[in-house]
């Protein structure tokens, strides 16, 4: 799917380079990790992020993510060579304790080396899965109430579309099998397999063979669509919807399983109302056994960099006391079944967008405000694999960016500022170029769709608003701040840092996640480094809250003559001294103690420099960004 629930490794370099250049590169990766460990104690291990209430998504989650660009950089070189040793087997050291963890400990060391290239190549375990039945039974995971509910005969015909790139043959086989075994053959009309311009021999003359074969006794029953260069998700899947010619498409990833009845209650909803574009309920197939791991029910949002979220179902679901009812959801996590002719008429996917990430949100977006509607079936069940890592060769998180910034110029009005704030980019000049959206903006008009106010305040009311922000990035002391890192520009890394004039190199931090205290460290432009100021004169330091769900802002308090990072609702309600005056180039001075934030010398700190509240001597601070120059 283009989201999932997102993970990371701690796996990220720079791109390599030579020489003196490289060696930096190394000693940066080493600081970031360093940073980490020791800031960001609880690291996650690649695996799956459970779905809990409010879905919390910790800080270390959203350091990685500003990671993205270094990341894919290792593990397209472990696709070069993939985990070669000195006697020119597969090393292994990677993911060692990921992959063996909870499976393979019986196999031989060259059967482990074979597993371990698999899950190098896939990001799952290939190995496995060649060795498993492609009709395998898969556990039927609906709630009770399902079962019980009869469909009429006469529903619409589904094409079933799969997307693929280099995916393991055994695993697409396995997810046709699986739509073939459990949807009903008169519902089922076709099955299109998009090929995105795959350079894995296997999916050539095999998988071609296999289609023949399939077709030879039902003709015409699986097409294939090859690329001739890789399209990216989002056009594949208009690709895939271009070959359908069932009343209704499914767009799937070609890495899932089927539940028993999954098609019958997406088909009925959207017979019923064919401006509905539904989502099935996803479990796990985990990548290392490949077991299936119930998820519990959720809607489907996003938060205001665009990644896409799992959510608690809205209250009127939980109020209606069922749970096969269909759930209400803002968005869409990627994988979606919608009527063919009404996909075409609310304007497909944005094709101006590249590669993935955000077309599932923006479809939602668009889809609610311009009169349809969003579902979450509990009755549908799919299983799908989430990888452990990723296997692309490219950095896809300028991709992203620069799909959520058209998203916010065409749909999110004066909230677009949001998702600015949320990547730490320059509202005005981003350098970021978006494309031409006028076909998007002239589509809106079309349409006549509502506003994303009308659409935050009815369809999407957990979502926070920061409208009060009146300036974000980093807070510093200076202006300056390094351009470049390992030889390129690192703009996309430090687009935004709080900086004092004293000491140029050290930003405004919220240091240990559990500490509450806020530090100074070298400025690197991440998440923990995050600054906003409001209207209301408060400073928030680190992530900002996607929603009310989701635990609170934390606020820069005067705690007894120390700096310290309180909720901010339980900062205001116990009339803490959280107002802070600040003027872009000025002091930053508590409004009720007077006293102002400042940094004294420190032989204890390893930058020689601490935070303090004293009496105002006069350092000057910096941040990055500012919306409204009138007021600050």
């Amino acid at each position: 799917m283009a989201c999932t629930r997102r993970t990371k490794t701690l796996v990220s370099t720079c791109v390599i380079l030579s020489g003196m250049t490289n060696i930096v590169c190394l000693l940066y990766v080493g600081w970031v990790t360093n940073y980490i460990a020791n800031i960001y104690i609880k690291v996650p291990m690649p695996l799956p992020e459970r779905k809990l209430e409010g879905d919390k998504r910790g800080d270390t989650l959203r350091i990685m993510q500003r990671l993205d660009r270094l990341e894919n950089v290792v593990n397209q070189h472990i696709q070069e060579t993939p985990g070669r040793g000195e006697d020119g087997q597969a090393d292994t050291s990677f993911s060692d304790s990921s992959l063996f963890a909870h499976w393979g400990q019986e196999l031989s060391p060259e059967n482990r080396r074979v597993a371990l290239k698999m899950f190098q190549y896939y990001g799952y375990n290939g190995y496995l899965s060649d060795r498993l039945s492609l009709d395998r039974q898969i556990p039927d995971l609906r709630p009770d109430g399902c079962r019980n509910i009869t469909y009429p005969l006469n529903l619409p015909q589904v094409s079933i579309v799969f997307i693929f790139v280099n995916e393991a043959l055994s695993v697409i086989l396995r997810s046709i099998h699986s739509a073939i075994n459990r949807t009903p053959s008169h519902l089922l009309k076709e099955i299109i397999l998009v090929d995105d311009n795959s350079n894995n021999n296997e999916l050539k003359e095999k998988l071609q063979d296999f289609v023949s074969e399939t077709n030879s006794q039902r003709p015409g029953f699986i097409k294939m669509v090859r690329h001739a260069k890789q399209e990216g998700l989002i056009r594949s899947r208009v690709s895939g919807w271009r070959a359908a010619t069932a009343p209704v498409v499914a767009l799937f990833d070609a890495h899932v399983e089927f539940s028993v009845g999954w098609a019958e209650p997406i088909l009925q909803r959207i017979k019923e109302d064919r401006t509905r574009i539904i989502s099935p309920s996803f479990d796990n197939i985990k990548y290392d056994t490949f077991e299936i791991e119930e998820y519990p029910l959720s809607a489907q949002g996003f938060d205001w960099e665009l990644w896409c979220r799992y959510l608690n179902p809205p209250k009127s679901w939980w109020h209606k006391g069922n749970k096969s009812a269909p759930i209400q959801s803002p968005a869409l996590i990627g994988c979606f079944v919608v009527d063919r002719l009404y996909f075409e008429e609310i304007g497909l996917l944005d094709e101006g967008m590249e590669v993935y990430g955000g077309e599932n949100v923006e479809l939602g977006i668009r889809v609610w405000q311009c009169g349809g509607s969003v579902e979450v079936l509990p009755c549908a069940r799919i299983a799908h694999i989430e990888r452990a890592h990723k296997p692309y060769t490219e950095d896809l998180t300028s991709h992203v960016r620069r799909n959520a910034l058209r998203v916010a110029e065409v749909w999110m009005d004066e909230f677009k500022s949001h998702v600015y704030m949320a990547w730490n980019i320059p509202q005005e000049d981003s350098g970021i170029d978006i494309g031409d959206i006028s076909e998007r903006k002239a589509l809106r008009k079309r349409l006549q769709c509502k506003t994303f106010r009308w659409y935050l305040v009815n369809i999407y009311p957990e979502m926070r608003m920061y409208s009060e922000t009146i300036a974000y990035g980093v807070v510093s002391q200076s202006w300056w701040f390094e351009e470049t890192l390992c030889g390129s520009s690192s703009s996309s890394l430090f687009n935004t840092v709080l900086k004092n004039s004293l000491k140029n190199d050290l930003c405004l931090d919220q240091g240990p996640d559990n500490d509450n205290v806020p530090i100074l460290y070298l400025c690197h432009g991440m998440t923990p480094q995050n600054v906003y100021y409001t209207s209301t004169q408060q400073l928030h330091i680190g992530l900002l809250s996607p929603t009310i769900d989701d635990d609170d802002n934390k606020c820069l308090v005067d705690v007894n003559s120390r700096p310290r990072l309180i909720e901010c609702s339980y900062a205001a309600a116990k009339r803490m001294k959280l107002h802070w005056l600040f003027t872009q180039g000025g002091s930053i001075q508590n409004k009720k103690s007077k006293r102002c934030l400042e940094l004294v010398a420190s032989s204890d700190n390893e930058f020689g420099y601490q935070l303090a509240l004293q009496k105002c001597t006069g350092q000057k601070w910096f941040i990055t960004n500012v919306l409204f120059s009138s007021l600050l």
